[in-house]
């Protein structure tokens, strides 16, 4: 049995666990299946176990990362010019370059190592979960923190994250073929016993009660103590065999594909290996963007190096030859890859605190475009805290739940009874009520006398209420109605409900649902649990929540008699239509038009009161029912008694209304697709500001598109929904194929969508969307492997988190590319035009040596571009539109601003040569400058000197005018108070603070260190010169400012929601906000059905 790397402990016991009894596993394990293990013993077996995690899966190989640095283009440049140097005998020169390619690769494997390391921990965290019971609570766990011992819950859709001895399950089957290779999913019975089977005889296949890491839930539920984790589990034994690498198709080399295949296989085997050694075919979109930037920019280097060879007539001298090569290099960022990895780590680290694990770095890159917001209601725009708070059972009437402020606590609040009521007695008791309260405050200012009839009439209509308001154990007495309630509530139903008699607090487990009914069923001391052990009723089947028909059934045999009885809860259109009797007893009556009518009426009041309601039934089952029988659904959920409506109230996050609002102010429009009423969700919608509280304002024609039912969207066309104004914000009754449908209907108006998930069924809809969210706690593994993100806490806040980090990183990524190549332009223009500056003998001399180049290019530019990718976030990064993802980070705007910048910074270095080798130096250019010092280079290399501090400086200085791409350097945040924030702006990123302050001041012991200056730079101590660089900086800093100023003022490149741009045109449902009101819309009304690529015109 393999050892973990923490430990050398094995996972052994006297029997393999398949043929241990239930009592015998729980004495070796010392565990309990009702509270699972305590925090304690939990991390003291992880210590002894390790991780429960395959060898090597997931961990990255320092060789690969190696090879990825050496494999920069920059680099293999460098080992050109290094071989040149020594192959011309200039030693210095080629091991000053050594030196250079060492660090380079030294201090880039370092960083790209970590990164890598902490982003395969990152990713680790958003890895299949697994749901165990530790301390008496039900937690979620990333599957490698699973240990033996631990209660492990699964259902349908889950990954079995451990080998587990399953000793409870309901119709649970689990799809084993990557251990057996039988297709047929296999039934689990934990009530089988082998303990007279010997192992080796029992296949693996064949021990009906272990559950194995790595396979899936394909139906039922369950629940098994893990006995085997990590390498000690089936699959780890055979885990080399699976983590063979597999290839892509058309690789295979055999001459069965046609007579061409192999020569067609080695060439795309080739074409692989070539490209992931160049980074051309692996990561992200926009890594691999950039890795096919710097090879173009590689081949221009090789054209600049060309140039220099044929100014010099293709005379090459070794200074030739280094120079050319280095001119090739001032083309190339080489810090560009780095940069972008460290600033994706960073970005997964902020998303980690913000409650978001990215699974795919692509949605890194992704979630800053996004136009539109698809969320589920339940858990995720609101608390998923459910209370049942009323309930309406035919012949009893209503029973309301009030002041209950735990959900889990079924002994808190009080219980209302009264009876039920239509919608226009109700609206008769608000007419009264108002006129109540006006007379009320009239008699504040004035009294008069009420004649006698109609006090008389108003005494008999306020009178005294039929209602009972009970709490504690003085709740309403049991009668036949509302027994049957109850028993359907609490035996149709998975969730559990128990007091912690050490801590003194309620703990429930299961669905927020079947929590609430759980709870109401236990304020009568109807929980399941007692029922079944104390009552007498058991189990026979189940037929779990199916999304497709929205309800769920259980098989119970009575206590009472021989008879069985079928438990059916569901969305309440779908119950009311499989019933054929209303209510119990004596107030049992026939299912007519005008009752369905009435029960109707009262779902849609509940609804209206922003309660999700569900049915409940029952029915009697004639003759015996057979546990293994496979009695198809449709004949168990037929011919149904209805016994209730249960109102749950599901509040709305706090913070929920706020990030709506905050959607709005971004450009982003939210939609809501839940499974719930019409009512329900159009209540909730406006509670939490996704649609005005008032339709009146609106158009018909919009209005009535506003909210659908999964059965309306889904009945209409594609062209009838591209013709619709607005495409729906609440879908109700959703079902996993309207998601999908969704999906689509956005992309066709070129909106870039993100869509939430949970279910087993969710997975296409998440492929579909551009950004697939899956819920942490609540989401199935089959969803969280079809997300790129998930939510920890299943927040609604938490996406407009990971929006607003996206956009961040998206702003840096586009900061620190600008700032890599406006440098490497700056330098270009330097150095090509300063061959044109030629000697006695005809050479050009160089107005930067190639060491100064390279320590240019890998010292000075470096660091500030890490320190750009560091950046906060704007003052107005969530007050601006999603940016156009085809467009991606070279927009039109950061073209223009690198040739600008690159341009004047080119030219600043030129004429700070010029200026001193053709004014005080009389334009002498001495004689072999290039190559060594002596009296007559006096000028040239002083002028070298200025150049160097003076490019050096405007790379710094540069950094910190590209903290923002519009504003002043000096007010980077128009809204601040302070006078002069420059300062206070600057430090704010400490690292590209000290980035730039050491870089600026480096310069001069690289000026004035002896044996340094002369012999390694080529460049002499400087006096006035550095009035030059001086002025050169402030000029350069002012060129700047004028190009922000000008892009300012006549709204180059302006997009919507900077400058005050685009908030007065146009007119948009602005959510959260409850009004029809101004929008960011820039050519039609976002109730239009204009649109174009990256914006949203839904």
């Amino acid at each position: 049995m393999g050892a973990t790397k923490t430990s050398n402990a094995t996972q052994q016991y006297e029997r393999h666990p398949f043929q241990l009894s239930l009592s015998e596993l729980l004495n070796a394990q010392q565990t309990n299946i009702d509270s699972g293990l305590t925090a304690a013993q939990a991390s003291e077996l992880r210590g002894n176990y390790g991780e429960n995690k395959l060898e090597g899966e997931g961990s990255v190989k320092w060789y690969a990362v190696l090879l990825k640095q050496i494999s920069n283009a920059m680099i293999l440049v460098l080992i050109l010019a290094m071989a040149l140097s020594y192959g011309v005998t200039d030693y210095i020169e080629g091991g000053v370059i050594t030196a250079f390619i060492v660090l380079n690769v030294s201090i880039g494997f370092y960083q790209e190592f970590q990164a890598e390391k902490k982003m395969d921990s990152l990713r680790a965290l958003s890895s299949p979960t697994a749901t165990v019971l530790r301390s008496g609570n039900v937690e979620a766990i990333a599957s490698m923190e699973v240990v033996p011992g631990d209660v492990c819950i699964v259902k349908t859709g889950d990954t079995i994250p451990a080998d587990l001895r399953i000793f409870e399950s309901m119709n649970l089957e689990c799809d084993e073929k990557i251990l057996t290779g039988e297709a047929v999913p296999v039934a689990k019975d934990p009530e089988i016993h082998f303990s007279d089977h010997n192992e080796l005889e029992t296949g693996v296949g064949d021990r009906l009660n272990m559950a194995y890491s790595s396979s899936t839930v394909t139906k039922g539920r369950g629940r098994g103590i893990v006995v085997f984790t990590g390498m000690h589990t089936e699959i780890g034994k055979i885990a080399s065999s699976m983590q063979g690498a597999q290839r892509k198709p058309n690789r295979s080399l055999s001459r069965k594909q046609g007579k061409l295949q192999p020569a067609k296989g080695i060439a795309l085997r080739f074409w692989d290996g070539w490209g992931k050694f160049l980074g051309l075919t692996i990561g992200t979109p926009l890594q691999r963007k950039l890795s096919k930037l710097a090879y173009i920019l590689f081949g221009f280097a090789i054209l600049l190096a060309i140039i220099a060879f044929a100014v010099h007539k293709f005379v090459v001298t070794n200074e030739v030859a280094i120079y050319a090569i280095s001119t090739g290099i001032a083309m190339i960022p080489e810090s560009l890859i780095a940069v972008l990895t460290i600033t994706f780590v960073t970005g997964m680290t902020q998303m980690r605190k913000r409650k978001v694990l990215t699974r795919k770095l692509s949605a890194l890159e992704a979630l800053g475009g996004i136009t539109n917001i698809c969320s589920d209601k339940t858990g995720t725009l609101t608390q998923g805290q459910m209370t049942l708070g009323k309930a309406w059972i035919p012949g009893a009437g209503i029973y309301t739940v009030s002041n209950s402020v735990d959900p889990a606590n079924p002994t808190q609040g009080n219980i209302s009874v009264g009876p039920a009521k239509s919608r226009a007695e109700m609206d008769v008791e608000k007419i009264d009520r108002g006129e109540q309260v006006d007379r009320e405050r009239s008699a504040a200012a004035l009294a008069f006398e009420v004649p006698s009839q109609k006090a008389e009439k108003d005494q008999q209509r306020h009178g005294p209420q039929e209602k009972q308001t009970l709490s504690g154990d003085d709740y309403p007495e049991m009668i036949p109605e509302l027994e049957s309630f109850l028993n359907s509530a609490a035996l149709c139903n998975l969730a559990t409900v128990r007091l912690n008699e050490q801590e003194g607090k309620w703990q429930t487990t299961g669905d927020p649902t079947e929590v609430a009914l759980q709870v109401f069923a236990h304020r009568f001391d109807k929980g399941k649990k007692i029922l079944e052990q104390d009552v007498g009723w058991k189990q026979i089947t189940e037929y779990p929540f199916d999304s497709t028909v929205k309800r769920m059934s259980v098989v119970y045999s009575s206590p009472f008699d021989d008879k069985t009885t079928i438990f059916t809860k569901g969305a309440v259109e779908r119950i009311i239509d499989l019933c054929d009797y209303v209510g119990t007893g004596d107030k049992r009556r026939e299912m007519t038009e005008s009752v369905k009518d009435s029960i109707y009426e009262q779902m849609s009041m509940l609804a209206d009161q922003g309660l999700r309601v569900l049915a409940l039934a029952q029915k009697t089952w004639e003759g015996g029912f057979d546990e293994k029988s496979d009695t198809p659904r449709d004949d168990i959920e037929k011919d149904l008694t209805l016994l209730g409506l249960a109102g749950l109230y599901d509040p709305p996050r706090l913070e929920t209304k706020d990030a709506v609002k905050e959607c709005t102010n971004a450009g982003i429009k939210v939609h809501m697709l839940t499974g719930d009423h019409p009512g329900t969700a159009t209540a909730i919608g406006k509670e939490v500001g996704i649609i005005p509280r008032d339709f009146s304002v609106l158009s018909a024609e919009v209005a009535d598109s506003l909210v659908k039912t999964a059965a309306q969207f889904d009945a209409m066309t594609d062209e009838e929904i591209d013709a619709m104004p607005e495409l729906p914000i609440v879908i109700a009754r959703c079902a996993p194929n309207t998601k999908t449908r969704m999906i689509a209907a956005l992309h066709r108006r070129n909106a870039y969508a993100a869509m939430t998930g949970d279910g087993v069924n969710d997975g296409p809809s998440l492929q579909a969307a551009d950004v697939g969210i899956a819920m942490g706690l609540a989401g199935s593994d089959v969803a969280k492997g079809a997300s790129d993100i998930v939510l920890t806490d299943d927040n609604f806040s938490s996406i407009v988190n990971a929006i607003e980090e996206g956009r961040r990183m998206f702003d840096n990524i586009q900061k620190f590319v600008l700032h890599l190549l406006t440098s490497n332009i700056g330098e270009v223009i330097l150095l090509v035009l300063g061959l044109t500056f030629k000697d006695a003998a005809s050479f050009s001399v160089f107005p930067l040596s190639p060491l100064q180049i390279l320590w240019i290019n890998m010292v000075t530019s470096g660091f500030p571009a890490f320190g750009l990718g560091r950046e906060p976030a704007a003052y107005n990064i969530m007050t601006r539109r999603p940016h156009n993802t085809k467009t991606g980070v070279f927009t039109w705007q950061i073209i223009a601003d690198m040739l600008v910048y690159g341009l004047l910074m080119g030219i600043l270095t030129l004429l700070t040569f010029v200026i001193i080798v053709y004014g005080p130096g009389d334009g002498n250019l001495g004689h072999d400058c290039n190559t060594a010092y002596s009296a007559s280079c006096d000028v040239v290399f002083r002028a070298r000197a200025a150049v160097f501090a003076e490019l050096t400086w405007l790379i710094m200085v540069a950094a910190w005018e590209m903290k923002s791409l519009r504003r002043s350097m000096f007010r980077l945040d128009p809204r601040s108070e302070s006078r002069f924030p420059f300062f206070k702006d600057v430090y704010a990123n400490r690292f590209l603070f000290w980035a730039v302050v050491v870089g600026a001041v480096v310069v001069f012991p690289c000026i004035y260190i002896p044996g340094l200056n002369e012999k390694v730079f080529k460049h002499r101590p400087i006096t006035w010169e550095w009035a030059l660089s001086v002025g050169a900086t402030v000029l350069f800093v002012a060129g700047m400012e004028l190009w922000k100023m000008a892009k300012r003022g006549f709204g180059w490149f302006v997009e919507e929601g900077e400058d005050g741009v685009g908030r007065d045109k146009g007119l948009g449902l602005r959510q959260g906000f409850f009004s029809f009101s101004k929008s960011f819309s820039r050519s039609t009304t976002s109730l239009g059905k204009g649109g174009r690529s990256g914006e949203s015109q839904v």
